[in-house]
């Protein structure tokens, strides 16, 4: 019996997968930073939405040994491992319950 290779049909699926598991997290804290960042402009808002931006651009430096756009990246790469280990684990758990 000859088996197909799976790598033809799986590569594309794991690459769409990292990518969109890497512009998830990044686009979702630009969205947080541009939001609060906009809210700033409102008289009775900008004590807080400053606190908040300047909270959320030092966890971003935490992990970005003190540079936010880097620890931005850490933090998408790290979605993206995690989602690429995800995407396997379906993808094998899948066809081992066809067979």
């Amino acid at each position: 019996m000859q088996q197909m290779s799976i790598l033809p049909s799986f590569r594309p699926k794991l690459a769409l997968t990292i990518v969109f598991s890497f512009i998830a997290p990044i686009s979702l804290v630009s969205a947080l930073l541009v939001s609060f960042s906009l809210l700033s402009h409102l008289p009775a808002l900008t004590a807080i939405s400053v606190a908040i931006n300047q909270g959320i651009t030092e966890f971003l430096a935490a992990f970005g040994s003190g540079n936010s756009w880097r620890g931005m990246a850490i933090i998408g790469l790290a979605c993206s491992f995690v989602g690429a280990l995800f995407d396997t684990y379906n993808f094998n758990r899948h066809r081992n319950l066809r067979n």
